[in-house]
């Protein structure tokens, strides 16, 4: 009861971070310092270990129009039956909408930055704590899964990136994305072993430019096909 109880507390610190939007610097050096211990199992060989790779689609909804092409791996740790927690890290890929007029109609003298360009295509990359909860208690049946990401995502390119009403800058973003879905095991002499079909919900919020009055915040849904092992 005690180690549940530990979890649940652990859980509720992250989405404590998560409600009051803290920087995602310091959500990065929370889950840097979270590496060798979640890792270590893998090091060691344990059989507890658990690895898992997946790749998704998500579209933004409301105001900003953006896709992302998702791939990420989670590495971690399962406690039991139906608990699992690790770190992972991601490559959204971003395919933006928007007419290219980044600078079109500067004056000379604006206090806009020169230096930079405007794209359609660039990369995100989120590094998360990724914690899994299984439901159905048999490992070696089709169940279902419930998975929670909670971390930062950042913007790999020094473009600008035109959704609609702002720009995602060259900046960190919080990252958030609980999913869930049917897991479908693939070897009963390993269960660890499945397939996972989920939907996805992800949200991406930062400052526009450090003005509290601009901040973008991205919603987005979407589908994911993963393997585990």
């Amino acid at each position: 009861m005690k180690k549940f109880t530990r979890i649940l507390t652990s859980i509720a610190v992250l989405l404590g971070i998560g409600a009051f939007a803290l920087p995602a610097s310091a959500q990065y050096y929370e889950l840097a310092q979270q590496l060798p211990s979640l890792i270590s199992p893998a090091l060691s060989g344990s059989g507890r270990y658990k690895g898992s790779v997946d790749a998704g689609y998500s579209k933004t909804l409301g105001k900003y129009n953006a896709d992302f092409l998702e791939f990420s791996t989670s590495q971690g740790y399962q406690y039991n039956s139906w608990f699992y927690m690790g770190v992972g890290v991601g490559v959204d890929v971003l395919f933006a909408h928007q007419e290219d007029g980044w600078g079109q109609n500067w004056q000379p003298g604006s206090v806009f930055d020169y230096g930079h360009s405007s794209t359609k295509t660039a990369a995100m990359i989120p590094i998360f704590t990724d914690f899994r909860f299984t439901l159905g208690g048999n490992p070696q049946k089709v169940g279902f899964y419930i998975d929670l990401r909670v971390g930062c995502s950042f913007l790999a390119s020094k473009d600008y990136i035109e959704i609609g009403d702002g720009y995602l800058t060259n900046q960190e973003y919080f990252y958030l994305r609980p999913s869930m879905g049917l897991r479908i095991p693939t070897n009963m002499q390993n269960p660890k072993q499945a397939f996972d079909i989920g939907v996805t919900y992800k949200l991406l919020t930062s400052n526009y430019w450090n003005s509290w009055s601009r901040n973008v915040t991205l919603n987005g849904l979407g589908v994911t096909l993963g393997y585990e092992w």
